[in-house]
């Protein structure tokens, strides 16, 4: 993969709804309502999504930062 590629996985995670998103499935983590995920901004609700797509949704604002920052981190030492 391309640092020009890498840049551009960085770029689309930047403007993407900042904060921490957190995934609430009815059932599981509340008990009205439907499932959804929070973000800093408006809260997605996703039709026809399972509990592991919103959990892997959700998660994944998180997870590909910290993906990214381990690349670059194991680039540096090579």
């Amino acid at each position: 993969m391309t640092d020009e590629e890498l840049q551009e996985i960085r770029n689309r995670c930047e403007k993407a709804t900042g904060g921490k998103w957190t995934a609430y499935i009815e059932g599981r983590d509340i008990e009205c309502g439907s499932s959804f995920i929070q973000t800093a901004g408006e809260d997605l609700e996703i039709t026809g999504a399972t509990v592991a797509d919103y959990d892997f949704i959700a998660h994944a604002r998180q997870d590909i930062i910290l993906l990214l920052d381990e690349i670059e981190k194991l680039r540096s030492q090579l």
